[in-house]
């Protein structure tokens, strides 16, 4: 019997590729991968392991309401190996962040669109 064996790839809806880029690219430092021709404005960004992001620019994305805190929102959740140091980087930026309601060692905030991004500590 066939069964699911991993994430490949999330796409997010943004309105701007470049304002996204530096959320998920400058910010976040997610490696830019090639991506194909698709006829529509975008990237891809590689989180290893065979996984990517893959940033889908559609006019009009993002204009949404959306409550300040995400983890009642559709969001992608992504490993990160100091959440100190991202929360201190995110807040130098400018960008909003609440800490999990769950008391994990994570914290959510949103990109410029208002998509959701929950940022857990990976247990050392």
């Amino acid at each position: 019997m066939s069964r699911v064996t991993g994430l490949h790839h999330v796409s997010v809806l943004v309105s701007d590729t470049a304002r996204a880029l530096a959320f998920y690219h400058d910010l976040l430092g997610l490696p830019v991968v090639t991506r194909p021709g698709l006829g529509f404005p975008g990237a891809w960004l590689d989180l290893g392991q065979g996984q990517q992001v893959h940033l889908l620019e559609l006019p009009g994305a993002g204009q949404g309401g959306h409550d300040r805190h995400g983890g009642r929102d559709a969001h992608m959740a992504l490993f990160v190996d100091d959440l100190d140091a991202m929360l201190q980087r995110l807040e130098q930026a400018g960008t909003a962040c609440t800490k999990s309601r769950s008391g994990r060692r994570a914290l959510f905030c949103r990109d410029p669109d208002g998509n959701a991004v929950e940022l857990v500590e990976r247990a050392r």
